[in-house]
């Protein structure tokens, strides 16, 4: 299997990772997020316009992720946010709740906004095989 393939097979068998945005004094801010993913790797996610990662988002479209670690293999992910128009939205909502069909109950929700993740850096972990096995893409 080639390495985008192993990744997104990695991360399609998780629902939830810790996302990461930097708010406007540089400070880190962390939250466990549910999340989707297309078949290019994007990560799509949606969030309240009230929330610290909507509002570090729009001055600061740098993110990172990270993915599993409970069976000693992670991703590490960086990317950039990009908010999704309405145009877009019903797209990527169709991998998002493809995914996590209970998330539709917030989808009316007021307030709500979806964003996808456009990789930049991934690296993938498997700290079970002796040596272990790592390696990283960019794009």
């Amino acid at each position: 299997m080639d390495k985008k393939g192993l990744i997104l097979g990695f991360v399609k068998k998780h629902k939830i990772a810790v996302f990461s945005t930097v708010n406007e004094k540089c400070k880190p801010e962390s939250a466990i997020m549910e999340f989707g993913e297309t078949e290019n790797l994007e990560l799509i996610f949606d969030t309240f316009y009230n929330s610290r990662k909507y509002k570090n988002l729009q001055t600061n479209k740098n993110m990172a992720v990270v993915i599993g670690g409970e069976e000693d293999v992670t991703v590490q992910y960086e990317g950039e946010a990009k908010e999704l128009t309405p145009d877009e939205v019903g797209k990527y909502k169709k991998y998002f709740f493809a995914k996590l069909p209970e998330a539709q109950k917030w989808e009316k929700q007021e307030g709500i906004a979806y964003f996808k993740i456009i990789p930049k850096w991934i690296r993938y972990l498997n700290t079970n095989k002796d040596p272990w096995e790592t390696f990283e893409i960019t794009f």
